[in-house]
């Protein structure tokens, strides 16, 4: 029986089906239907990058056609009204609470994952993040505003944090030879999380539709339940290796072995060292540019090339009529269609690349064609060619996606595997952090230019050039990374001892008959199942992305 601390209550079925003991993996077990459960939960959470889908209906809930406004709404008065309707700047919140509440728990929570388990710590993730979108039904339904910021802020935030780093442990240690893929496969899921969700969630809201509410309710009942089953089917299909187990043949880790420390650095210690605040500010400049990209993708497309998208004789975006301003829009909802694509598909190719190259590579790749991307954009959009701006763009967002699924496998070559996924938890304040500052330097560039009297058309080039800099900063930061030093590492028996989930009597070390396996049934079905509806979201965005060139 386990004694770590159990946050589901003592006793019952947490005591025992959950524990980190009943998850060890037995000989025969695949270790390719690890990542299928992974993509499971990610695909499910990903939906946090959609959540804006509901912003619109929900400022109409009363009104139902148009807005119910009411005069004078402070933002307190608007968590409590039941006959206004909800400004979108109000809803907006709840996306904010959500991923600052990502952050606390993925660093509070860290270490308690790595001792319960990521069984225990899935499942938790199922009903906070998957009980959020329930709870704010309820919220709708009272049309009360502060039990939406709490269901989907709040609980579903601490849902997205266990859910994010409950897999990175389990599959850097299944997969210590292919590290980069591994954290990629997964964390590619929550990139295309808000690509299936998102049509999902539309199709449902015009199903139940009617001329007495606009739908939210119902499709955010019917969208919390599907992801607490598929979060849990993720979570049940969690199996961790057993202590000393490697893969068969595996001779050490693949590329960047200068940097790969062969110990352990406890969790306690490895925010002192200067390599944890050097990956820290690696990971919060690629993200702060690749993030600051995205907030402004759209208007960003619109106000460039204006009239151009649509044949238009001008190509000032204040001349444009409201038909080819809607027009002009729809094309760059294509656009950000296409930039998640390559977000996604960014997460699994580089991660994987990094692999063969070593992270610290990988991430210098990032950087160098970075600083080379963001500063010819303004050129291309002068030239006026749509494509290399689109395309310079999408190579932008593919090392943005990238830059998530390789940190991991950093954090494991530079602290050793028992504690990284606590650790990463930890490092995840770098996300929160640049999920401010990209957005607010980007936009208060672009008010204080267009306030200035500068052409739209014009105003994105010094933001550019301003978020070039802050590659140039990640770069001189990730060349300064070094190997972890030896006074850091854990002794042997300390490391067998600190936290140890599973305790052993002896420390084989071998295959012996776990791991093998590629695409037999089981994982066959496992792959399919999570790759159907990755197909249909892939599907859905191309429809849209292929009106910029129409």
């Amino acid at each position: 029986m386990s004694t770590t601390p159990d946050v589901m209550g003592s006793g019952g079925i947490s005591a025992g089906i959950l524990d980190r003991e009943r998850i060890v993996a037995k000989p025969g077990f695949n270790r390719w239907l690890v990542p299928p459960a992974a993509l499971a939960i990610h695909l499910c959470i990903g939906m946090s990058y959609g959540l804006s889908v509901f912003w619109l209906p929900l400022s109409r809930a009363i009104g139902i056609s148009k807005p119910l406004a009411c005069q004078d709404m402070t933002l307190v008065s608007a968590l409590f009204t039941t006959t206004c309707d909800w400004r979108v700047t109000d809803l907006l919140i709840i996306f904010t609470i959500g991923i600052v509440f990502l952050g606390l728990s993925a660093a509070v929570f860290g270490g308690w994952l790595e001792r319960a388990g990521p069984r225990k710590a899935g499942v938790v993730a199922a009903f906070c993040w998957g009980g959020g979108f329930l709870i704010g039904a309820v919220g709708v339904i009272l049309h009360q505003l502060w039990l939406i910021w709490l269901g989907m802020g709040v609980i579903g935030g601490i849902g997205l944090g266990l859910g994010y780093i409950s897999p990175v442990s389990t599959l850097i240690k299944w997969f210590p030879d292919r590290r980069g893929m591994a954290t990629g496969m997964a964390i590619m899921g929550f990139g295309g999380g808000a690509m299936i969700g998102s049509p999902l969630a539309n199709l449902l809201m015009i199903h139940f539709k009617s001329a007495t509410g606009v739908g939210v309710w119902q499709t955010l009942l019917v969208m919390g339940t599907i992801y607490i089953v598929c979060m849990l089917i993720g979570a049940f299909g969690y199996r961790v290796p057993p202590e000393g187990w490697q893969p068969e043949g595996w001779s050490g880790p693949a590329g960047g072995k200068k940097l790969v420390t062969e110990g352990n650095v406890h969790l306690h210690h490895a925010h002192q060292t200067p390599q944890f605040w050097l990956i820290w500010a690696v990971l919060c400049l690629n993200v702060s540019a690749g993030i600051g990209v995205i907030s402004m993708a759209s208007p960003m497309l619109q106000e460039i090339f204006a009239g151009k998208l649509v044949g238009a004789p001008t190509v000032d975006f204040g001349a444009l009529d409201a038909t080819q301003k809607v027009a002009v829009a729809t094309i760059a909802a294509g656009f950000v269609g296409l930039l998640s694509l390559f977000n996604i598909g960014g997460r699994f190719f580089w991660a994987s690349l990094s692999d063969k190259i070593g992270r610290k590579v990988t991430y210098f790749v990032f950087f160098g064609l970075g600083i080379l991307l963001y500063a010819s954009a303004p050129t291309f959009a002068h030239m006026g060619s749509r494509a290399l701006f689109v395309g310079a763009f999408c190579i932008i967002l593919s090392m943005y996606g990238g830059g998530f699924a390789t940190i991991p496998a950093y954090l494991a070559d530079i602290f050793g595997t028992q504690f990284v996924g606590a650790i990463h938890g930890r490092l995840l304040t770098a996300w929160s952090t640049a999920g401010v500052v990209g957005p607010l330097v980007v936009g208060y560039i672009r008010d204080a230019q267009i306030a200035a009297g500068m052409e739209r058309a014009l105003v994105y080039d010094r933001t550019m050039y301003i978020l070039a800099s802050f590659l140039i900063a990640g770069f001189i930061c990730n060349a300064l990374i070094r190997p972890v030093s030896k006074k850091w590492l854990m002794e042997e028996a300390a490391a067998e001892a600190a936290e140890s989930p599973t305790p052993v009597k002896t420390k084989p070390v071998g295959s012996y008959g776990i791991g093998f396996g590629g695409l037999t049934g089981a994982a066959a079905v496992a792959w399919l199942v999570a790759g159907i509806p990755i197909a249909w979201g892939v599907w859905k965005t191309l429809e849209s992305a292929m009106k910029i060139f129409q």
